[in-house]
C-alpha cells in the first residue's frame, strides 16, 4: 500500500501514526528527498531506505506515538559507521504526528447533557467512548469520532480505558454515579475525572467514599462540580461547553508532559457551581 493510501485509511479509522519524510539528502544516501514512510504502533508503510536508519526512524516515531506528542520533529542522521550503513552521506528526516488523540475520554450517560457534550468532544482531537446501559437513550446518529457502548454492566467499562484517560460521569442514577466514582478513583491513573452535580452531591459522595476507605487526597482529584465557573447557565449545551472547556484546559496543561493524574486541573480552574444532574 502506498504511503498516501495508508495515511488516508489510518485517518479514516482514527488510528494515530507518524509520517516520516526525507527532507534533505547530503552526499550518498539510499533514498532521495521526498521519500516517505508511515509508522503506526505495529506496522510501517513504504520506506525511507531500510537498514539501521529505518530502524532508528521507526523507533523514534513509536516513541512519539507513546508520548502522544503533537509536535513535529527534525532529526539528522549520518549514514556512517554509527548506523552501520556505508553510504557515507547524511539524511534529515521530518517526523509529523498524524491523528493522535489528545485525550481518551469515557462519557458515562446518554442523557440530555451527554447528548450535548459528546458532539463537542468528538469534534476535538479526542477519542470518545459514550457509555450507557439504555440503548434507546442514544441518538440515531452518533458523532464521528465517538463510539457508542451499550453495556448492562456500565461499571465494567472503567477497566476498558487506557491509563491517563479522561472520565466524565453523568448517568441517570446517583448510586451508579457513586459506583463509577469508586471504580475510577480506585484506578487512580486518570488525567481527569469529572462528576456532574452540586457541591452538596460532592459532600455526600465524599462521606460514602471515606467509609469505603478512600483518602481525602484521592477524592480531591475528583472534579465535582465540574466545568468552568465563568461559563454560566443551566441549559444542557451551556453545561456541555463548560465541561468541554475544562477538558481542553486539562489536556493543554498536560501537553508534552505525559498524562498526569487529575489533581493538576484543580490548580487551573475554579470549580463551577452546576445544578444537580
Amino acid at each position: 500500500m502506498s504511503w498516501i493510501s495508508a495515511l488516508a485509511d489510518l485517518q479514516q479509522q482514527g488510528q494515530p501514526c507518524v509520517l516520516v519524510t526525507i527532507i534533505e539528502e547530503l552526499g550518498s544516501t539510499p533514498r532521495n528527498a521526498g521519500s516517505k514512510m508511515v509508522v503506526t504502533a505495529d506496522r510501517i508503510y513504504e520506506t525511507v531506505g531500510g537498514g539501521h536508519l529505518e530502524f532508528k526512524a521507526m523507533e523514534l516515531a513509536r516513541e512519539m506515538l507513546v508520548s502522544r506528542t503533537q509536535d513535529t520533529r527534525l532529526e539528522r542522521f549520518s549514514l556512517g559507521a554509527s548506523l552501520g550503513q556505508c553510504c557515507g552521506g547524511a539524511t534529515v528526516l521530518l517526523f509529523e504526528p498524524m491523528g493522535q488523540p489528545q485525550a481518551h475520554i469515557a462519557v458515562f450517560g446518554a442523557g440530555h447533557v451527554g447528548r450535548a457534550l459528546v458532539p463537542l468532544l468528538a469534534s476535538l482531537p479526542c477519542k470518545v467512548r459514550w457509555i450507557d446501559s439504555r440503548e434507546n437513550e442514544f441518538p440515531k446518529q452518533i458523532p464521528h469520532g465517538a463510539t457508542k457502548v451499550v453495556n448492562e454492566e456500565v461499571v465494567d467499562e472503567v477497566e476498558n480505558m487506557p491509563p491517563g484517560s479522561y472520565y466524565i460521569v453523568m448517568t441517570h442514577n446517583h448510586q451508579l454515579d457513586l459506583e463509577l466514582t469508586a471504580a475510577i478513583l480506585k484506578r487512580n491513573d486518570f488525567a481527569y475525572y469529572g462528576l456532574i452535580g452540586s457541591q452538596t452531591k460532592r459532600v455526600k459522595f465524599e462521606h460514602r467514599l471515606r467509609d469505603r476507605g478512600f483518602s481525602a487526597e484521592v477524592m480531591q482529584k475528583m472534579r465535582c462540580p465540574m466545568g468552568i465557573a465563568e461559563v454560566k447557565g443551566k441549559l444542557p449545551v451551556e453545561i456541555a461547553i463548560s465541561i468541554a472547556g475544562e477538558v481542553i484546559a486539562t489536556y493543554n496543561a498536560n501537553f508534552g508532559q505525559g498524562e498526569k493524574s487529575g489533581e493538576s486541573v484543580a490548580k487551573l480552574i475554579p470549580a463551577s457551581r452546576r445544578a444537580k444532574a
